[in-house]
């Protein structure tokens, strides 16, 4: 209060009761938000006592970012705290989106590494509207689809539109931003136009009648709505032409979504079942996934019935066509087009399908035809000889191992065009990961480097950790996967492709191959055993049996029944 009693505070003591600086009252009071109420005689400001709690109200609205004209509406009453605050929560929410897209397309250029020159174009994608997107992905559909019968396979593309939400996060923005860029590839193009290509050739023809695409007989139909329990009489009014197709397309429509849910449970099936498979150890190509092939045989089958000359039962042509159709579909860079539409969307990506695609083409390939399963490959394993012939193999070739120089890394080696430090990699990756299924954990890293700087030390620690998991859980009294293949063969199978692998680094290296003589006769017992039955064809883990010469070790007849030249 004013020492002359007025009860008028002058500019200096309201900034110092309320904290604001006299250079922004004064700027306030100019612009007719605080008012003064009086001057002194020789012109300086008085403010009333009702000037800080206005004061607080001025600073409250300035600082959530509400302008000077709005802030002067409201104390004037022309507008009401709540309108203006709707005004400018709203203006601000734009704000915020300007601002996520300037982020999003900022960290998009730190990730892509982009030039100067990329950043007005992808500016300006990321501002596109919801029209303007489709009209990007429509033309890209209907530019690598041209000229190609596939319309179903069409109809599905263009019906995945990029609709980015109102408020999209940088995820989605980069999402887009990347799929827009991705359409432009010729690749991509190249790869759905094979898949279109595809749809088309194994369509039926025009016309034909199959389960899926003939549309009931007339008298069958029900117009939209009636129940399929109506007593109206055969001898009605023609029915009319136009509900007759309108339900005709209805129905084509249902079927159509239930042949497209039926695949979708027979994807889900292969991925599941085959990263089942490779949690368990089971190679491709040995007895225990004949099984497995013949249960996705028997659930694909079924989806079928619409295509050209369906197959009909498990044979070497419904196989083949399996396969090819999961050949067709392996293309990377479609599912990477799938995966951005769903995150753009904001939609579930689909589960990834390498590791299951991987092996279900190569047990395929392997299994041509169907035949029993021989589960006597799964008997006569004693778990106690396993694990010291696991320890008698590992101990030579852990020698060989240990002799390798750095320079022999980069040597050739007689197995699938390998250096020695990607055949070492690899038998490291054999002991992980028979070390990661008996803890119940399977690895799916099997691209990774698995070797580092120490190839040694690499080798000797996978071989202490795969022997500890082998002894401390049970896993070679225990089984594993759908078809309860006992934990011991699968380690035989370690056994066996340790002992392969060590031939193969020994004639890399020139060191003698008779390795693990105690256990070699075993383990090509094994060996003929598991992989005996299974087709040497395109593919599998082992070439065509070569010859064995005349007094030839264990170890090397084990080469030669793996495919290896032991000459």
């Amino acid at each position: 209060m004013n020492e002359d009693g007025t009860g008028l505070l002058t500019i200096g003591e309201l900034a110092r009761l309320t904290g604001v600086p006299v250079k922004t009252i004064r700027s306030w009071s100019d612009q007719d938000l605080l008012p003064p109420a009086a001057r002194t005689p020789a012109g300086y400001r008085l403010y009333g006592p009702d000037a800080p709690a206005r004061l607080e109200i001025v600073r409250s609205l300035r600082e959530l970012g509400i302008g000077l004209t709005a802030i002067r509406s409201v104390l004037h009453r022309e507008r009401t705290v709540a309108e203006t605050a709707e005004q400018w929560a709203d203006a601000l929410d734009a704000q915020i989106r300007t601002l996520r897209l300037q982020s999003a397309v900022l960290r998009s250029v730190a990730a892509r590494g982009s030039a100067a020159e990329e950043l007005p174009y992808m500016t300006e994608l990321a501002r596109l509207s919801a029209r303007e997107r489709r009209r990007i992905i429509t033309d890209f559909v209907e530019d690598a689809l041209d000229g190609v019968d596939a319309p179903a396979y069409r109809s599905g593309l263009l019906a995945a539109t990029p609709d980015l939400p109102d408020d999209p996060t940088p995820e989605q923005i980069g999402a887009w931003i990347e799929l827009a860029a991705l359409v432009r590839e010729p690749e991509l193009r190249a790869a759905l136009r094979r898949l279109a290509e595809y749809s088309a050739r194994t369509a039926p023809p025009a016309g034909e009648p199959d389960a899926k695409s003939e549309p009931y007989a007339p008298e069958e139909r029900h117009a939209p709505g009636a129940s399929h329990t109506t007593t109206e009489p055969r001898t009605a009014a023609a029915p009319d032409p136009a509900m007759q197709e309108q339900a005709a397309q209805e129905q084509a429509a249902q079927e159509q979504a239930a042949q497209g849910q039926a695949a979708a449970r027979v994807a889900e099936l292969m991925r599941v079942r085959g990263e089942a498979a490779v949690a368990a150890g089971i190679a491709p190509d040995s007895p225990a996934a004949e099984p497995v092939i013949a249960e996705l045989v028997a659930a694909w089958l079924p989806t079928q019935t619409g295509t050209a000359d369906p197959p009909t039962e498990d044979n070497p042509a419904a196989r083949a066509r399996l396969l090819e159709q999961l050949e067709t579909a392996a293309e990377p860079v479609v599912e990477r087009y799938w995966q951005l539409l769903c995150t753009v969307t904001g939609r579930p990506a689909p589960p990834r399908w390498d590791t299951a695609g991987a092996w279900t083409t190569a047990a395929l390939r392997a299994h041509p035809r169907p035949y029993g399963l021989d589960r006597s490959a799964f008997d006569g394993t004693d778990p106690d000889r396993v694990l010291r012939a696991y320890e008698q193999v590992t101990r030579d070739v852990a020698a060989l191992v240990a002799a390798v120089r750095p320079e022999d890394l980069a040597l050739p080696t007689p197995c699938a065009g390998w250096s020695v430090r990607q055949l070492l990699d690899h038998m490291v990756w054999e002991n992980l990961m028979a070390t990661s299924i008996a803890e119940d954990a399977p690895r799916d890293d099997h691209t990774a480097d698995h070797l580092g700087d120490d190839h040694r030390a690499a080798f000797d620690d996978s071989v202490r950790a795969a022997l500890a998991a082998f002894t401390g859980s049970g896993m070679l009294r225990r089984t594993y996967g759908p078809y309860e293949a006992p934990g011991a063969m699968i380690v035989q199978q370690v056994v066996v492709e340790l002992l392969a692998h060590g031939w193969d680094l020994a004639r890399a290296t020139g060191a003698p191959t008779g390795l693990a003589p105690e256990a070699a006769e075993e383990t090509l017992a094994a060996a003929r055993r598991i992989y005996g039955a299974a087709p040497r064809t395109e593919g599998s883990s082992f070439a065509p049996e070569r010859p064995a010469p005349p007094g030839a070790s264990a170890t090397d007849r084990l080469a030669a029944f793996l495919g290896r030249d032991p000459a």
